[in-house]
């Protein structure tokens, strides 16, 4: 088999596993073709025998690793098992991936009568007239619970904060009635990203309305997998709604909402018909009134924040 498949053979000629792109039917007609009659069924076989798999994508690659990866590391889990320590709260934040509003296909699959699968547009190509919406999520670590806030116009960094801010309001100010202080992990890029000078700029807003001393911690780049809100809250949340196209925006907000798992999770959504305009640059002037003190170690992805009054 193998002087068939080699020329579209990838991988370690000594690894215990290797893969092909040709299919099983099209290896066993040039088998035929050479006067080897067999079928596609004993091909898979003899292709099984041969250490070959069926395989799909994975995400693996993230690109270089930062010389500081590890103690970056180590300095978000010290933070944030401090902060549980002593009662205070530590939010993990990230957008959702944007998803379409209308009768589009949403992956994944559920349990339904024979034959009677959602009907879906044939095609994801929309013009810009087609609405989005954009998912915002907040963690909350100590209490395992989630806030989502749906955006409906641009996910930008005055919103990020925006929802941070609502989450608070809504939740936060009541769950943690004495704290002063908040931890925010982030990722490093993105609408709550650490060369936002606008992301900085609203959360200075937020720490002069509520008197809470901000603390952030970045994720460095290329890691944005390990932020908890990507497999505590949005894991579970596309989960939840497979297979369930997005045809409006309470639709979106009430597959969130019943978001739960066996762990105890729960998830708060709600919808925000604000607009946030792109394009809001932060001049150095504004920038500079920003009180933020940054972490002797890699002070731009570790950070606080001081209320200005």
């Amino acid at each position: 088999m193998d002087g068939i498949v080699e020329p579209k053979t990838r991988g370690d000629p000594q690894a215990p596993l290797r893969w092909t792109c040709k299919s099983a039917h099209t290896l066993a007609a040039e088998l035929r073709a050479q006067q080897h009659p067999v079928s596609h069924t004993k091909v898979t076989q003899l292709l099984r025998e041969d250490g070959y798999s069926l395989q799909g994508n994975r995400k693996t690659e993230e690109g270089g690793d930062h010389p500081d990866r590890d103690a970056q590391f180590r300095h978000i889990n010290r933070a944030v098992k401090h902060a549980l320590l002593a009662g205070e709260p530590v939010i993990s934040v990230d957008t959702k991936k944007k998803e379409l509003i209308g009768n589009y296909q949403n992956r994944g699959r559920q349990w339904r009568q024979t034959d009677t699968a959602e009907k879906v547009n044939g095609h994801d190509f929309p013009g810009p007239e087609v609405p989005r919406a954009y998912p915002y999520g907040i963690y909350d670590l100590g209490r395992n619970a989630g806030f989502v806030n749906v955006g409906t116009d641009h996910d930008t960094g005055a919103f990020a904060v925006a929802s941070i801010r609502g989450w608070w309001r809504a939740e936060g100010s009541r769950l943690y009635p004495r704290s002063r202080r908040l931890l925010i992990t982030a990722d490093a890029g993105g609408s709550n990203g650490w060369r936002l000078r606008l992301w900085k700029w609203e959360l200075q807003g937020l720490a002069d309305q509520t008197g809470l001393t901000l603390t952030v911690c970045h994720f460095p780049p290329g890691t944005s997998k390990w932020n908890k809100v990507e497999h505590r809250l949005f894991s579970f949340i596309s989960s939840n709604w497979r297979g369930e196209p997005p045809r409006d925006y309470e639709t979106v907000v009430r597959l969130i909402a019943a978001t739960a798992t066996a762990k105890g999770l729960t998830v708060t959504c709600r919808l925000a018909r604000r607009k946030y305009p792109v394009g809001r640059r932060i001049t150095d002037e504004e920038i500079a009134h920003v009180n933020l003190k940054p972490n002797t170690l890699h002070g731009e992805w570790n950070y606080t924040i001081h209320p200005r009054h």
